[in-house]
């Protein structure tokens, strides 16, 4: 018999694999998923908003031809022609929820609706106003050939992944660059599915998150801001100077939407009705994190870098570049707020706890 221990570790929702399953969750709102492949990730939700001029798709997946064709795909089951996709809603600028959204507008000239500072790495071309209004919350910390602004390596690539990226360089021409056509900001009244959503700007996984709010039925679309089992990844790789605080700015202030919330459609996993609870699941996690952050510093007699600390945060199967990443997001919120120094030595920030 298999002890508990040495039992296999359940499979979170994020991390299961796509189903063709089409579910209607409210009318003229249906959830289908597309296969993804990515670190706890096995697919994204592609919610179909229908309405009297054809159908919005919400983040089409991962670029490449063979998501594509599952797209397409999913949407015969529907019912829906290609040619019928008059919208696509980006919830932020990573690439398994904009990838089908440049051959979408390419194809059928579907709208691309995105945050106004939506924005990809790789796109020389900055959002309209973002380092005028933008400024003061921004500071270049993104780095050219993976260097990180802690010092640590930059993000070693499998062989096996070289060709995709080989792929993805073509990805402009094949493709099309997904430049939004409509950017919206906090505030704003998007119609879909012929209903008016209320757009809400949720920095903190990325600069440019985007949720929206459709009030009269009480469904919110949280993108990677609000999953149902996993905690989004924070990353340091940005330019926003305090992530962490941003984040937990987004979360209560969708926390604070409270009863008028019924339902969030998430990218990953399955539709979910506890969504303040699982707010404030979240903000628990990272204020954890932020207190083991602080015994941490207390137990080390010297200043130490953000792969030594990270070692110490992270258990030893999450040890990485993104487990780096997220140390010195929370390593800066305590910066900024007091509670570290640090200093750079030998091309590497080191912190250490101010007693």
């Amino acid at each position: 018999m298999t002890s508990t221990a040495d039992s296999p570790r359940p499979v979170r929702q994020e991390a299961q694999r796509a189903t063709d399953e089409i579910t209607e969750l409210a009318p003229g709102v249906l959830r289908t998923q597309l296969p993804i492949d990515l670190p706890g990730l096995g697919h994204v939700n592609m919610y179909v908003l229908e309405d009297d001029r054809g159908v919005t798709v919400v983040d089409p997946g991962m670029p490449g031809r063979e998501s594509f064709t599952v797209l397409k795909a999913r949407l015969r089951a529907i019912g829906v022609p290609l040619k019928r996709v008059h919208s696509v809603l980006v919830t932020h600028s990573h690439p398994d929820h904009y990838g089908g959204a440049g051959r979408l507008r390419k194809d059928v000239g579907a709208e691309i609706i995105a945050h106004r500072r939506f924005r990809l790495w790789w796109d020389p071309y900055e959002p309209p106003d973002i380092d005028v209004e933008d400024a003061p919350l921004l500071t270049p910390q993104i780095r050219p050939n993976g260097e990180t602004p802690w010092g640590g390596r930059g993000y070693d690539i499998p062989w096996s992944r070289r060709a995709r990226l080989r792929m993805h360089a073509k990805f402009p021409r094949v493709f099309g660059v997904p430049h939004p056509t409509r950017r919206v900001d906090e505030g704003d009244r998007v119609m879909l599915a012929g209903r008016e959503w209320l757009a809400i700007h949720t920095p903190g996984h990325t600069e440019d998150h985007l949720c929206l709010l459709d009030p009269e039925s009480g469904l919110l679309i949280s993108g990677d801001h609000v999953l149902p089992t996993i905690t989004p990844h924070i990353s340091g790789m940005t330019r926003a100077v305090d992530p962490l605080r941003e984040f937990f700015g987004s979360l209560d202030k969708i926390g604070s939407l409270g009863t008028q919330m019924k339902m969030a459609l998430p990218a990953h996993g399955t539709p979910f009705t506890n969504v303040v609870e699982r707010v404030e699941h979240i903000k628990e996690h990272h204020i954890e994190r932020l207190d083991k952050l602080r015994q941490i510093g207390a137990d080390f007699d010297r200043p130490a870098t953000v792969m030594d600390i990270a070692r110490h945060l992270f258990s030893a199967r999450a040890q990485g570049p993104m487990a780096d990443s997220e140390t010195f997001a929370h390593l800066e919120h305590l910066r900024l707020a007091g509670e570290f120094q640090c200093r750079q030595r030998d091309g590497l920030l080191e912190y250490v706890r101010v007693s």
